[in-house]
């Protein structure tokens, strides 16, 4: 699976117990926060809490530009298994 397809997958399957807030990182090293989304075929519509310097809330991206997602989240590790993470063997 290719990086697009991979954070596809991670985003579509995203469990409601996990918040979805965080800060999606794109290729070009704009940091995106975010705290809510949406998908849509090879797209990902993320939403802002606050504006950004050109009064803009809601950003569309495509998979394939998603190179990191940082997330604020204090949850346990294994709490991320649902999203296919798994430990080393």
């Amino acid at each position: 699976m290719d990086a697009a397809g991979a954070w596809k997958s991670i985003f579509e399957g995203w469990p409601r117990a996990i918040e979805r807030k965080g800060m999606v990182v794109t290729s070009l090293g704009e940091g995106i926060p975010f705290v809510n989304f949406l998908v849509s075929g090879g797209l990902l519509l993320l939403e802002r809490d606050k504006p950004d310097q050109f009064g803009t809330r809601k950003v569309i991206l495509p998979y394939g530009q998603i190179s990191a997602v940082r997330l604020q989240s204090v949850e346990d590790l294994s709490r991320f298994q649902v999203m296919g993470f798994q430990a080393p063997l």
